[in-house]
């Protein structure tokens, strides 16, 4: 393995084993076969509990890391998934577009990294899902983007992560009475403050 790749994924998985028990929760929730991440940076924790991955991401660390075949697949190797992994890299802003089909994935993945819902959701199926924590904003998008249902949440305990359909109407209430539209979050830039604080929600792509 590249010392540079074995450096990267230090920094990233520093809370060790964070992102593989976040993705074990969902995957055993998310039936998904294929799963779209952009803004992943090196976080490769998906592809350790779903056989196909497609990572997007601009920094210019990104490319050489991926580019370290032998030594990303020595970091899958590392857990116990599935056989097969197909690991894709795009190197790209996937605000600018993506060269992808529409309604391809089963699972987009938006974490940290802006309104991913917003410019990504066209590549998700109709029935997949997106995962989706409140940072930045893109929680709150996809709450009035008509083309998303609320159908799950992720809560976070102790170090482990477990789904919930429970009270579903109890979430995406703001502590503050607020008039939320798509011009709103951009010019906020960051979440909205809710009633109730999940990780991260789970909305299904309805139409």
């Amino acid at each position: 393995m590249n010392p540079k790749t074995a450096e990267l994924w230090a920094k990233q998985d520093q809370h060790q084993g964070d992102r593989f028990r976040l993705f074990s929760a969902v995957a055993a929730a998310v039936d998904a076969k294929t799963v779209f991440y952009p803004g992943c940076y090196v976080d490769i924790a998906p592809s350790f509990v779903f056989g196909s991955v497609t990572y997007l991401d601009l920094d210019k660390r990104t490319p050489k890391f991926f580019a370290d075949v032998d030594g990303v697949a020595e970091i899958i190797a590392n857990h116990d998934g599935p056989d097969v992994h197909e690991v894709k890299f795009i190197h790209g802003d996937y605000a600018a577009g993506v060269d992808l089909p529409d309604e391809h994935f089963d699972l987009l993945v938006s974490l940290y990294a802006g309104f991913i819902s917003e410019h990504c959701g066209r590549h998700l199926k109709v029935g997949g899902v997106l995962l989706v924590n409140p940072s930045h904003g893109d929680a709150a998008m996809a709450s009035i983007d008509p083309r998303f249902e609320l159908s799950g949440v992720v809560k976070s305990s102790q170090g482990g992560y477990g789904m919930s359909v429970k009270d579903l109407d109890t979430y995406l209430v703001p502590k503050k009475p607020q008039e939320i539209t798509v011009d709103s979050l951009h010019k906020w830039g960051r979440g909205i403050g809710y009633t109730k604080s999940p990780f991260a929600y789970l909305f299904t792509r309805v139409v």
